[in-house]
């Protein structure tokens, strides 16, 4: 069993998003330490990008800002490595094709590896152009983390079936950001998932962002992932958020956990 796959064990996990450099490398780096001390089971690191198709005006706003303060994939990387030395928490990178075509895919898994990093999610490549990074993935054993949505459809199934680490359950169509309302066929997409992979997990994500919204997804899924809202209290506190944020994740993760 993989460490990803692990962290779901007799728990709702929850799984923080958090871009970045953003408001430089150092803080993100406090930021990370302080969401695996208060309860996060998976971590998602956001790689920023110039142009972020799957992010809403907040994501892409955090982009802007880590790019701004020079922020680099090694720099980002090299902060993996520094927290792995103390933290045993998985680790997931989120980019996007071109970030790793530039770096080139072979390099890019190789640092994931020495780094620390155990998941990719790269949401601008569908599952059916997978095979373009699979192979980088697999020798370097980084897990390529799938992604549904609720027009994925019968998809679903050929998805599930060779997914592995978890998967990524889209909440609800367009980009990413906070949300009062989600897809009312979460739960059928989920039944399909189980049907033909019982023991994949699946973490919902996209939109989430109050305690209701944690405990309600975790009751139909096995994980929760937030993004935008971490990344709105950063760019609200920015050097002054780590208590902010810890206070946050403590609160999320308890509500995923009252699902139980």
């Amino acid at each position: 069993m993989s460490r990803i796959t692990d962290a779901f064990r007799g728990t709702k996990a929850f799984i923080p998003f958090i871009t970045c450099g953003d408001p430089d490398i150092e803080m993100s780096e406090e930021l990370v330490a302080a969401m695996c001390e208060s309860g996060a089971d998976i971590v998602e690191l956001g790689l920023p990008f110039s142009d972020p198709i799957a992010e809403g005006p907040v994501i892409q706003g955090a982009d802007e800002r880590a790019l701004a303060a020079g922020t680099t994939t090694d720099k980002v990387f090299d902060m993996v490595a520094r927290l792995r030395k103390s933290i045993d928490t998985p680790f997931i990178i989120m980019t996007y094709a071109n970030p790793v075509f530039v770096y080139g895919c072979d390099r890019f898994m190789e640092r994931c590896k020495a780094s620390g990093v155990d998941g990719i999610i790269i949401p601008d490549v569908p599952y059916e152009e997978r095979e373009t990074f699979l192979p980088y993935a697999r020798k370097h054993g980084i897990e390529l983390i799938s992604m549904i949505a609720p027009t994925s459809e019968d998809r679903i199934y050929e998805i599930a079936s060779q997914a592995e680490g978890f998967l990524y359950c889209v909440s609800s169509l367009g980009v990413t950001g906070m949300r009062t309302s989600f897809s009312a066929g979460i739960s059928d997409m989920i039944a399909k998932v189980k049907k033909v992979n019982p023991s994949l997990p699946c973490a919902v994500g996209f939109g989430v962002s109050k305690p209701e919204h944690s405990t309600s997804m975790a009751r139909i899924a096995d994980g929760v992932i937030v993004g935008s809202a971490i990344v709105n209290i950063i760019a609200e506190h920015s050097y002054d958020a780590e208590e902010y944020v810890r206070e946050y994740v403590r609160s999320m993760k308890s509500a995923a956990l009252a699902a139980l």
